[in-house]
């Protein structure tokens, strides 16, 4: 597996585009009140949203996506609203995993997927193996998902594999969720709600944070590319100078074999 190095220990290339795009789905359930429609409402139309963000993201060249589907706070929500979330999870994975196979996209699941049972479990097991080999777009979905979470399994799992070793960043990389993707490089969080909600805690120190007032079913392609035009201009220092930047950059655009050398004449 390919290691990604951290935002901490290293600076990444920064393209105008971004690498690794990070969401919260927020405003399903504000979207369906607003429309007298049930919550369930709000939450079928926020799997034709991801469907289409999912389809932009492709074709903007974004290599990673990973979408808070269902966080560990969640099972705090009425009895009826879980149950569907899990039906449209199970939905999902039933009827959109070989549609993400035909467009060599490449599925991951990341959380405590225990409470949801085994057949979930079989069904994520079995789409992330017909996925595995796609070399496309890797379409991550944080279920039972919360970052707190994810740093105590990470350590616990180092301890278990070296007790009694000092712990090292780069080890704790290692052993997270996400440890398959490099970290986000645009953090999207729809809905009008500005925090991150114990979401990729460790992930998001270098993120870019956009958020915005528009409710995610109606988080469409049009929104997708305002975010990203929001992020190209942005100045990535990851603790550097903006005249350092500006050095690196220059120092990039020379190529002493471009020199303005006079050109050889050619022989009559």
């Amino acid at each position: 597996m390919k290691s990604f190095l951290s935002t901490t220990r290293s600076i990444p290339e920064a393209g105008r585009v971004p690498r690794h795009i990070a969401v919260i789905m927020d405003g399903n359930g504000r979207w369906a009140k607003k429309r007298f429609l049930p919550r369930v409402a709000g939450h079928k139309r926020g799997v034709d949203a991801l469907r289409e963000l999912t389809r932009e993201c492709v074709e903007l060249g974004v290599e990673f996506l990973t979408v808070f589907a269902f966080s560990s706070e969640n099972w705090r929500r009425p009895a009826e609203e879980v149950s569907i979330l899990r039906q449209l999870f199970v939905f999902a994975l039933e009827h959109e995993v070989k549609m993400m196979h035909q467009n060599n996209i490449r599925l991951r699941v990341i959380g405590d997927l225990e409470p949801f049972g085994a057949p979930v479990i079989e069904l994520v097991q079995r789409g992330e193996a017909l996925t595995a080999a796609n070399t496309g777009l890797t379409l991550t979905i944080a279920a039972n998902y919360g970052g707190r979470w994810d740093l105590l399994q990470a350590v616990n799992r180092l301890l278990a594999s070296n007790p009694g070793a000092a712990v090292s960043e780069a080890q704790i990389e290692a052993h997270l969720a996400l440890s398959h993707a490099p970290e986000p490089d645009l953090f999207i969080r729809t809905g009008g709600e500005q925090r991150i909600s114990n979401f990729l805690l460790w992930q998001l120190a270098y993120s870019e944070l956009y958020f915005t007032d528009t409710l995610w079913p109606d988080f469409d392609a049009n929104a997708l590319r305002e975010a990203v035009a929001w992020y190209a201009q942005r100045e990535r220092r990851f603790g550097q100078t903006s005249e350092q930047l500006a050095q690196a950059a220059a120092d990039k655009e020379y190529r002493p074999e471009k020199a303005d050398f006079p050109a050889k004449k050619q022989r009559a």
